[in-house]
């Protein structure tokens, strides 16, 4: 359990003492990228031991551990449920309102086996559909964040090899659309495809270039 200083909670009644919860994990990849979708998971397993040993930090794992680990992650789990928020939504909402907002629906994906949801960061969505829980580095602490962490990036890596095979001149299979400096000198020289994401700056000033 998180200290106090790291964790948030909403409507969660410490004095329940019956059946073991069922807790869903919840995290995103892709909030800092320029380009393409900010994508959020959310994994249930059921009480008791975690049946996918090797879970981690998607980000301290190998690409290729990753897709091995997605896989028996949607095979064992619970419930799962992936959402993409795409490029026209975070530029008419925000990226932190878009992240939000996927959080809520990838909740609400799983809302029929949840007890207890735990949400990497410091912020929780409002309107979730249970008791939930912000864990700041939750996706190093908690399995089932971890889990989550997991299918949000395998599946928004696959996108933007997608959206590469579209538009090739930006590398997008490379930098999946963080800002890179070669991800930068091609926003400079072609401009912004549709996938990039107009609210942030170093796109914005590439489309007025």
């Amino acid at each position: 359990m998180a200290d106090g200083a790291d964790q948030l909670t909403l409507e969660l009644d410490n004095s329940r003492t019956g059946a073991p919860q069922r807790i869903a994990g919840v995290d995103e990849a892709g909030r800092g990228p320029l380009a393409g979708p900010v994508v959020v998971a959310a994994v249930v397993f059921a009480p008791g031991r975690t049946p996918v040993n090797g879970l981690d930090d998607s980000k301290q794992l190998t690409a290729i551990k990753r897709e091995a680990l997605y896989e028996r992650i949607v095979e064992r789990a619970l419930a799962w449920h992936v959402v993409f928020i795409e490029v026209d939504e975070i530029d008419r909402i925000n990226i932190f309102q878009a992240t939000m907002s996927g959080m809520l629906r990838a909740l609400e994906g799983v809302r029929t086996v949840t007890d207890l949801a735990r949400i990497d960061g410091n912020r929780l969505p409002r309107g979730l559909p249970c008791p939930a829980e912000a864990w700041v580095g939750g996706d190093a602490r908690d399995r089932s964040i971890m889990a989550a962490s997991i299918l949000a990036k395998v599946a928004r890596d696959r996108h933007m090899q997608q959206l590469h095979a579209q538009w090739p001149q930006y590398g997008f299979d490379e930098h999946k659309g963080y800002g890179t400096p070669a991800h930068l000198a091609a926003l400079r020289q072609h401009g912004p495809c549709p996938q990039h994401r107009r609210s942030f700056a170093p796109v914005r000033a590439s489309a007025l270039a």
